[in-house]
């Protein structure tokens, strides 16, 4: 039997949405006790000082990018994990653009089973200790991502796919609606990206000056904007729940909060560096900022972070996008789209709006917890006794420095590369189901 009691630690429940200080005893994997104080514990209990750190509810991701399989240079599962680990994710949901492409049953059981079999020998080894998240796959909506034809729907749903994306656009709307009647009933979330790509084109900014003083190809606003109402009416003729990700203007906060407002069964997320940073950043022209969709202007993220506040944006999304240090060192135009964050994200995003008093801690962690468990149709535990313990252990005022000792991604295209941070994950608790 392995015990631990964690001493006047801060407890952030995101699902009974409550902040308090409390003794917290767990013992094999289960919540045994909340109170202040705990005095009867089993003897060999492993005691801590929680005194300044939080203790919250584990973080889940809706949709990040692996390397494996396909491109293992890039993340391999092993330090997929590790990064998700280290960063305070106990659940994990990984986009469908692998290689080959998780678009069939098969390719899905592929990368499960080996995943599977690699968390069932740490488990064994070590009962108990692993804590590992529990990594589940998105199912692709067309063949190989082409937005032209349907995949096997009904047969990846049995399959257990979390839901169904593609990660990028599709422009036939007649398609769309078809999709979107088919997987009605199949009780699975889908997911849609707002894009035309005619419009986008090759542009790596939003326009306004600061595009113009940087020169950089434009992608305006309505690029978004215009995909996202004919979404929102594909939604409204069909009435299938569907999910909103990389929402990146203040113009599709609003039209999300209009939608909402007459009822339509959406929910919306952004992806937590377009909460950081927008396009006065990209003066540097560092590659790692090449995003995609763009880092909006500075009223974009404005609009942005008070749409999460408010709940007209439910979730932040990490959409950690792993590549080469040789696949980013090139031009700004010419780097592929996304950068690491799944290390980076909670200590950046708790500096960000925690520690300067805009947000309450509840606040953030609810939008990295519970709230992305909802968008998935999921449920988390609360804090409580009796329930399996899903927890992150957060140290708010822990210094550390980004570099190769300290991530554990195989990949470095971050801007905050170097760089020291404040805010760092100590441990998490996954119960292995």
């Amino acid at each position: 039997m392995s015990s631990e009691l964690w001493r006047q630690v801060r407890i952030l429940d995101s699902v009974s949405s409550s902040d308090r200080i409390a003794d917290v005893l767990i013992t094999d994997g289960v919540i045994q006790e909340v109170a202040a104080p705990i005095s009867d514990y089993p003897p060999g209990t492993e005691i801590q000082d929680g005194a300044g750190l939080v203790l919250g509810t584990g973080l889940v991701d809706l949709y990040s990018h692996s390397g494996e399989p396909g491109f293992e240079s890039r993340e391999t599962w092993d330090s997929l994990k590790q990064a998700a680990t280290a960063g305070g994710f106990t659940r994990l949901n990984i986009l469908p653009d692998t290689q080959p492409t998780v678009d069939r049953p098969s390719h899905l059981t592929l990368w499960e089973r080996r995943y599977a079999e690699e968390s069932h020998r740490v488990s064994a080894s070590f009962p108990h200790k692993d804590t590992s998240p529990q990594i589940r796959g998105w199912g692709a909506i067309t063949q190989k991502l082409q937005g032209e034809q349907m995949t096997e729907l009904a047969e990846m749903a049995a399959a257990g796919v979390v839901g169904f994306t593609d990660g990028q656009p599709i422009r036939d709307l007649l398609l769309l609606q078809r999709v979107l009647e088919y997987v009605k009933p199949l009780d699975k979330p889908i997911a849609l990206r707002a894009s035309d790509r005619q419009l986008a084109s090759q542009g790596v900014i939003r326009e306004g000056s600061i595009a113009l003083r940087l020169g950089l190809p434009i992608n305006p606003t309505i690029s978004e904007t215009t995909s996202l109402a004919a979404i929102l009416e594909v939604v409204a003729v069909v009435g299938t729940p569907v999910h909103i990700m990389q929402v990146s203007t203040g113009r599709g906060v609003e039209l999300i909060r209009q939608a909402k407002t007459q009822g339509l069964p959406i929910t919306a997320s952004t992806t937590w560096m377009h909460l950081l940073l927008d396009s006065q950043d990209l003066c540097s022209y560092n590659p790692n900022l090449r995003l995609e969709p763009p880092l909006g202007n500075p009223q974009d993220r404005i609009e942005l972070i008070a749409g999460v506040r408010s709940g007209i944006i439910d979730a932040i999304a990490i959409d950690h996008a792993p590549y080469t240090y040789e696949e980013k060192t090139v031009a700004f135009t010419d780097a592929p789209p996304g950068a690491i964050g799944l290390e980076l994200a909670l200590p950046l995003l708790w500096q960000a709006f925690v520690a300067t008093g805009q947000w309450s801690g509840l606040e953030l962690w609810q939008r990295l917890s519970s709230f992305p468990a909802r968008c998935l149709g999921q449920q988390l535990s609360a804090i409580t006794p009796g329930n399996p313990a899903e927890l992150t252990l957060f140290a708010p005022k822990a210094a550390w420095s980004v570099n190769s000792q300290t991530i554990h991604s195989l990949s470095t295209n971050t801007p905050w590369w170097g760089q020291e941070l404040t805010g760092r994950v100590l441990k998490t608790w996954n119960p292995r189901t």
